[in-house]
């Protein structure tokens, strides 16, 4: 990670933590619970010994930890077990049933008003008590949901205890999910007559923001048991912290009942929200009684119109956009699913850097945070809903629950997240079997006019495959499979733009998932057809689960499969890797993308024949050093340019000149000699920028990288750091697999350990880890306290240590 990398995640990090802050309103409440995995009677009871339990601060995923595969028996490393019912599609990892516990207590007078608990996220099924008394159930796991404890609660400064189920079952997912409260958990605190926090935003797509014309939208809800008059005033400020439009309404809102209000207001000079500079704005929303001020809420959002048509393709505040995007699972590696925020604005921070504009939420609602980061990132989102509907992917997925519960799923999906400028399609999901047949259109059909009710600034979208075209032409299935969408999402299928093209000439279309190697082949679709607006390759960012979908290796092995067996724990078919490192293609697609203009890979001799996966990359590296091979064997060099030709030379002597092919691809053949490999762009007789590999020394030092050595002392800042082995250069020894010995003293926690291979068991979460690439990591986590820790790694005589600081907010 480049110095100016890590300066802009710090910078973006600064930015983004008034979204975690707690107020008045609305507490964190992710420190001091309790937890114990497996079944356990009567522990929703106010009275339950939880004195032996595991103390925790949230958000948690044991999924990633060992104690279940320990629980489970048979073979297992680590968190991996060869009895998981998910098998390489879970990661080999376990779910199971666990239980959280935590107390809280309220102040004088805050049952007057009303208590509410807000929860992000509980892999999967979630059933809450409250002082012994069942509170409310939940069946999908990424779904958010917030409901009244008030009656259960016991007031002024009482103890109370809220207990929380969590059981994962079964065979449920095709990727990693996790298990447990992963994401935040709030204890909010509302006046009787209140705000709702997510029919309360300000529209930000209708096209009339362009001039400053804006419609800002607040509901008020009425508790008490008297009709109550209410005055709503909401303040627009920018950046700067100037005010920058205002205005107010009235309102009279009968018992137990609600009402919409909303205020047109006049932003002059409106700065619009872009990828290149996503500015946003603050409101605050303020609601005031006959006598005093009853609520308020504050939120950020930004500005910006979006058109999507055949004859000109995305349009973003009315400007052309091709969108260069990555679809995304929602773990965060070494980390499982658990959705620290810091985690979430690296993830994307990274991406960013590796020219992503776009990203799709793959398959499901994503944490707040991470829509928080997009917003000011300046990152296009698809926000999805669903993988399956009515039709089984798996035995125990959620089409068990969907017909019961989906209109609200979706509902809570646009009501939630409809404030960011970032989002700019609804996805209704994707590759959903069934889709065609009666039900699932009305599904569909349902779920676009719920969609359209709350949010109509939006394009309906959703991601389409063949697979299920088994019992249908593609004529049939396509007549009815687009028919709810706006804008149409094709996985693996930019062979059918053209065509479809002639049968719908009104349809947008766009690559919802792309193999990383038609990289070129998909973006030039892009480029060059106005009705293709976008392309999101599979994926952008390595994840757990899905074992070895991006295998390639030698086909008598079995390579090129669509998926991998034990041990493959990850997909291994990303852009960057688990820590956050780019691999061969992504600088490949920095090629593609015109970010780069040429760079170079090295794929070593054998006499295999190799195989790829359909989501796999060949076996090439960024490295040039290769002792101990012969000079009859000779070594392919990949070039990719888009220059016309290419030259390669060897310690300044000419190996060769070729031309590039249409996916910018130019290989060299020729043995293994130490020194400087160098490619060169060749235009005509004029060479052109160009791009070296240089072989590597003797190991002589770790290196270790943190992204950031100062931290808030707030229980949730984390801090990523990178161990290298270099050579006096400072090179990174690619090349090397030993272990390295990880220690931690001092404040804070040592949450996680690992390096990026998706086959190395032993290394997850180990404190020695081997080296993956010459690289493994690190991830610490602040205290609740100021104070300082100290890391060291150590391997075969080589020490390094990094001092992380932990300062108050």
């Amino acid at each position: 990670m480049t110095d100016r990398l890590r300066l802009f995640i710090a910078i973006v990090a600064t930015t983004l933590t008034i979204n975690v802050m707690a107020n008045d309103r609305k507490t964190l409440i992710d420190d001091g619970w309790t937890f114990r995995y497996g079944t356990c009677d009567g522990a929703e009871q106010t009275d339950y010994d939880d004195s032996q339990w595991r103390r925790i601060d949230l958000p948690h995923d044991w999924s990633v930890e060992t104690e279940a595969a320990e629980a489970m028996g048979g073979e297992h490393t680590g968190p991996f077990s060869k009895l998981s019912p998910g098998k390489r599609d879970t990661g080999w990892t376990l779910g199971g049933e666990g239980w959280y516990r935590r107390t809280f207590t309220l102040d004088e007078g805050d049952t007057d008003g009303l208590v509410w608990l807000y929860f992000e996220g509980v892999f999967n099924k979630a059933e809450v008590w409250v002082n012994g008394k069942k509170a409310y159930q939940n069946h999908y796991g990424y779904q958010s949901f917030r409901f009244d404890i008030t009656n259960l609660c016991n007031p002024n400064g009482q103890s109370n205890v809220v207990a929380v189920r969590a059981v994962n079952a079964g065979h449920n997912s095709r990727w990693y999910t996790g298990s447990g409260i992963y994401r935040h958990v709030w204890l909010v605190k509302t006046p009787r007559l209140r705000l709702d926090s997510w029919e309360t935003y300000v529209e930000c797509g209708s096209p009339s923001v362009a001039k400053g014309d804006v419609m800002a939208h607040a509901m008020v809800k009425n508790s008490t048991e008297t009709s109550q008059s209410a005055t709503v005033s909401i303040h627009i400020y920018n950046k700067g912290g100037k005010v920058v439009a205002k205005g107010q309404t009235k309102t009279t809102v009968a018992t137990g009942d609600s009402q919409a209000v909303n205020i047109a207001l006049k932003i002059s000079n409106p700065t619009l929200w872009t990828p290149d500079s996503p500015s946003l704005y603050r409101a605050v929303v303020k609601m005031k009684g006959k006598k005093k001020m009853t609520d308020e809420l504050s939120f950020s959002f930004g500005l910006r119109t979006t058109e999507f048509s055949a004859e000109r393709g995305f349009l973003l505040n009315g400007e052309p956009m091709l969108m260069r995007g990555g679809c995304v699972h929602h773990d965060n590696g070494l980390l499982g699913a658990a959705a620290f925020d810091r985690a979430e604005d690296r993830k994307l921070a990274l991406l960013k850097q590796a020219g992503y504009n776009s990203v799709r939420c793959s398959h499901n609602l994503p944490s707040e945070h991470f829509l928080d980061a997009c917003d000011s990132l300046g990152l296009l989102v698809i926000d999805e809903s669903f993988d399956q509907w009515l039709v089984a992917k798996n035995p125990d997925d959620y089409h068990n629950d969907f017909k019961a519960h989906y209109l609200q799923d979706i509902a809570t999906m646009v009501r939630r997240d409809r404030r960011h400028p970032s989002v700019i399609m609804w996805s209704l999901g994707n590759e959903i079997p069934g889709r065609i047949e009666p039900e699932g259109m009305e599904a569909a059909r349902q779920m676009r006019q719920t969609i359209l009710a709350l949010d109509s600034t939006r394009a309906i979208t959703a991601a389409i495959c063949e697979w299920d075209t088994y019992r249908h032409t593609w004529a049939e299935y396509d007549a009815k499979a687009f028919e709810s969408l706006d804008v149409g999402g094709y996985n693996y299928l930019y062979d059918k733009y053209e065509a479809d093209h002639k049968t719908h000439s009104e349809r947008v279309m766009y690559g919802s998932e792309s193999y990383p190697k038609r990289a070129a082949e998909n973006w030039a679709k892009v480029e060059q057809l106005p009705y293709v607006v976008g392309d999101f390759t599979w994926t952008a960012m390595d994840y757990l689960g899905e074992g070895g979908i991006g295998n390639a290796g030698p086909k008598k092995k079995g390579y090129g499969n669509n998926g991998y067996g034990w041990p493959w724990t990850g997909g291994w078919c990303g852009d960057i890797d688990i820590i956050g490192e780019k691999k061969p293609q992504s600088y490949y697609r920095d090629v593609v993308w015109r970010r780069s203009p040429i760079t170079m890979a090295v794929e070593r001799p054998t006499k295999e024949e190799i195989k790829i996966s359909p989501w796999g990359w060949q076996l090439e590296e960024q490295l040039w050093t290769y002792e101990g091979y012969k000079d009859s064997q000779l070594f392919t060099i990949n070039v990719y340019s888009r220059a016309p030709k290419v030259r390669l030379y060897l310690n300044d002597r000419l190996v060769g000149e070729k031309p590039t092919s249409e996916t910018f691809h130019a290989d060299f053949l020729l043995p293994y000699s130490p020194g400087i490999l160098r490619a060169v762009e060749l235009y005509g007789a004029h060479e052109g920028e160009a791009f070296e590999l240089r072989t590597t020394g003797k190991p002589t030092a770790l290196r270790l990288r943190a992204d950031r050595t100062n931290l808030t002392a707030d229980g949730q800042d984390i801090a990523f750091i990178t161990i290298e082995l270099t050579d006096c250069l400072g090179q990174v020894i690619y090349d090397n697999q030993r272990h390295v010995s990880i220690s931690f003293e001092g404040d804070g926690q040592l949450i996680a350990t690992g390096n990026a291979s998706p086959t190395d068991m032993e290394s997850f979460r180990s404190p020695n880890p081997r080296l993956h690439n010459g690289r493994a990591m690190a991830i610490v986590r602040s205290p609740r306290q100021a104070g300082k820790a100290t890391l060291t790694v150590t391997s075969d005589g080589l020490e390094s240590k990094t001092t992380i600081n932990f300062t108050e907010n």
